[in-house]
């Protein structure tokens, strides 16, 4: 059964197919006043379409715009807004353009390219050295996301020198966290963010706990008889 083939588009379809057929109608009533009247009938309804679907505001305004839409900008009516410009209404947005950067490696994406940049701007001392090291250990980490099952660190120190054009060093002795520490760290988070109803570093509390923890509270509830 083809549904709908032949009766025509709906305009703002959020308003349904009697709506429509009612502003159109609109169109055709001769006396003024009462081609008002109706519209007016109108706009409370659609008021009301609104207020069932939970929302709320001044949609006043916005209820004339598309009464003037649904009737193709020709509605004679004593309206309290002026007839919507068709081509602002009607103009295509603009294409957004996408900027995919030139990242040079996707594991760890544009933000740790401005850390390094950042990194590049600070003085020599103990405050870049550590954030060269912070940067580093980022590193591994967000190529462990992308590679969950090792990483070489030399690989970590190869991506480090071209994405700082070997400007930015670790200091001799430096040593990465473990592969192991770093997953082990992300699967126990994983593991605390999906408990119901937990807190970070406490147990699950089974039944026989929680019935303790409730007769303790109603114990310390009960008035005292003297």
């Amino acid at each position: 059964m083809d549904y709908n083939t032949e009766r025509g588009r709906l305009v703002i379809p959020e308003y349904g197919r009697n709506i429509q057929k009612m502003i159109r109608h609109a169109n055709n009533i001769e006396d003024r006043e009462r081609r008002t009247s109706f519209i007016n009938y109108i706009v409370g309804v659609m008021t009301q379409m609104h207020l069932s679907t939970g929302s709320y505001g001044d949609y006043n305004h916005m209820i004339w715009d598309h009464i003037h839409i649904i009737a193709d900008y020709k509605l004679d009516v004593d309206a309290p807004y002026p007839i919507p410009d068709r081509e602002a209404v009607e103009a295509k947005p603009k294409t957004m353009s996408y900027s995919a950067g030139n990242i040079k490696y996707r594991p760890y994406g544009s933000n740790i390219e401005k850390m390094i940049k950042l990194a590049l701007s600070y003085e020599e001392g103990e405050e870049k050295e550590s954030l060269v090291e912070t940067i580093a250990n980022h590193l591994k980490k967000a190529y462990l996301n992308w590679n969950r099952d090792s990483v070489e660190d030399v690989v970590i120190l190869e991506h480090l020198a071209v994405l700082s054009d070997g400007k930015l060093k670790l200091r001799e002795g430096f040593e990465f966290s473990a592969a192991e520490e770093i997953i082990n760290q992300r699967a126990k988070k994983k593991w605390v963010d999906n408990r119901p109803g937990g807190r970070p570093g406490s147990k699950p509390m089974n039944r026989q706990n929680k019935s303790k923890q409730n007769l303790n509270q109603n114990q310390k509830r009960r008035p005292t008889v003297r």
